[in-house]
């Protein structure tokens, strides 16, 4: 399973010519000069656009409906459940072509902001999900013990509630900005001459991909490695202090 991720890292210090294909030599170059091929930056730069504005946009809404579902009755409350599950359990050339028809019926021109339109549409269902199970897990005695205290219903939110639901919001958000930065499916389907980077990987793989590509793409593995690691850490860190001071 790592062997494609060690080859893309590799292949990142390959002094490629024409192709990045066959080895020719160890570089830095590629590191140093990332936008050589400056379609691999803009489309580099497409899919961060596309990835935090889509994870804003879903995290917000999803908070909201993931708190209404489990706080609150309502009618139909059982269909708005099935009704979220259904974009995580529908294929997702399905989705893409059924939004890509609905586009071109509409005579809506496709592009980045259809493509963002698009990822919001199918994170809200993974937001709803990770922070509907921390909604459950919140002991509502918190939210009345700020109550009793005369906070208003706002300052009770702000101040009790949304710190406790951050980890499973925070959460959310990581998972619904990896899910669109990686996404490729539906967005080759919505995205008209816009190109984010897994759809110029895609074009590109056929006559191999810029070293530059494999630069971004290890670049952003590290992070992510990097990330990880240091929550794990400051997780690590806080249980110990809790040890020592109980």
């Amino acid at each position: 399973m790592l062997i494609p991720i060690v080859y893309t890292i590799v292949f990142s210090f390959n002094s490629a010519r024409r192709t990045n294909i066959v080895w020719r030599g160890f570089t830095f170059d590629n590191w140093l000069d990332i936008c050589d091929d400056a379609r691999v930056c803009e489309a580099f730069g497409n899919s961060i656009i596309v990835g935090v504005s889509a994870t804003v946009a879903a995290t917000i809404l999803g908070t909201m409906i993931a708190i209404a579902i489990v706080r609150y009755t309502f009618r139909l409350r059982t269909l708005v459940t099935v009704l979220l599950f259904l974009p995580m359990a529908t294929p997702e050339v399905v989705l893409g072509s059924g939004l890509g028809s609905q586009f071109v019926n509409f005579g809506v021109e496709r592009g980045l902001w259809t493509v963002i339109v698009a990822h919001i549409m199918f994170c809200i269902s993974f937001v709803v999900v990770t922070v509907r199970a921390r909604v459950a897990s919140l002991d509502p005695a918190l939210e009345e013990a700020g109550r009793d205290l005369y906070a208003s219903p706002a300052q009770v939110f702000w101040r009790v509630t949304l710190p406790l639901l951050m980890p499973g919001i925070l959460a959310a958000a990581l998972l619904c900005f990896a899910l669109s930065f990686d996404d490729f499916i539906i967005t080759n389907f919505v995205s008209g001459n816009a190109e984010t980077f897994p759809k110029f990987v895609y074009v590109a793989a056929s006559r191999g991909i810029p070293p530059q590509a494999n630069v971004i793409a290890s670049a952003v593995f590290v992070l992510a490695i990097l990330i990880v690691v240091i929550a794990q850490l400051s997780a690590s860190a806080r249980r110990r202090k809790l040890a020592k001071s109980g």
